[in-house]
């Protein structure tokens, strides 16, 4: 991996936790949530007439990630509405490039060598050690179900979207339609049972969603493209910094107490890249 991709995958992280730090900071998980799902979508809409269209080898892994989103939204949406989200997070995303770097092995035969694995191991230890703080209550089986499901499903539509943007001759081509498309299926969802609570926040909370969705357009859109200049699971992992963004933006701005074990995961964190950087 480049010291170009490393840097851009390690900005789209930055910017991954910048749309999280939103939906953690607003009233509501689905609303925020499908504010800007819709916002992304509304963003990337004037670039499918300055892209080329993609490849129609790529189109069914469009298809299958438009389709495969649909349960990441419900899993995500039910883990945060079960159990806290510095529970819920850190499962999702630590434990996700793990099995992308297994998935990656069965379906791209992509093998990574004992550094990256070592990269990897040390990134998603520190991620949960970076998130996951004392719970005062007994944490909620059915938040880690949930949680547990979606990180095979983050693992699932990686290896989708790798192997398309591939496919598709450009890769920006095809992170623009999917996102499109992508808005279309939850937008339809909330217009149907939650009308009139949708459109109220897509009023009130239209910055929010046009920023995050932006935030998070930018954020996937350069993830993608760095897939199909670098192996998949180094990418996946890399990507997963962002715990670490998040967490010195929460220490920074929210006073968020430093203790020692997320020290230790910030140390197994910056380790990880550097293995990674150093394969």
């Amino acid at each position: 991996m480049s010291l170009t991709i490393s840097f851009a995958v390690l900005f789209a992280a930055l910017l991954h936790a910048s749309w999280n730090a939103m939906i953690k900071g607003g009233g509501d998980v689905l609303l925020d949530t499908a504010a800007i799902v819709a916002g992304a979508g509304l963003v990337a809409l004037p670039f499918i007439f300055v892209v080329p269209v993609p490849a129609v080898e790529s189109w069914p892994y469009i298809g299958a990630s438009v389709t495969i989103h649909i349960a990441y939204y419900y899993l995500m949406i039910n883990a945060y509405r079960s159990g806290d989200l510095s529970l819920v997070y850190p499962l999702m995303r630590g434990v996700a490039p793990l099995i992308t770097g297994v998935l990656g092995i069965v379906t791209l035969r992509e093998m990574p060598g004992a550094l990256n694995w070592l990269g990897m191991l040390l990134i998603s230890a520190g991620v949960v050690a970076l998130a996951l703080r004392t719970v005062h209550h007994s944490p909620s089986g059915r938040a880690v179900g949930f949680a547990l499901m979606n990180a095979l499903v983050i693992a699932v539509y990686t290896i989708i979207d790798g192997t398309g943007a591939r496919l598709a001759g450009d890769a920006w081509a095809y992170i623009v339609w999917l996102f499109v498309l992508d808005a279309l299926p939850f937008t339809a969802y909330m217009l149907v049972r939650h009308r009139a609570a949708f459109i109220d926040a897509l009023d009130r909370r239209r910055t929010r969603g046009l920023v995050g969705g932006a935030l998070s357009a930018g954020a996937y859109a350069i993830s993608v493209w760095a897939m199909t200049k670098a192996p998949v699971a180094l990418v996946a992992s890399l990507r997963e910094t962002s715990v670490l963004f998040a967490t010195l933006i929460g220490a920074r701005l929210l006073h968020e107490k430093l203790t020692p074990r997320r020290w230790a995961g910030v140390v197994a964190v910056v380790l990880g890249v550097v293995a990674l950087k150093a394969a």
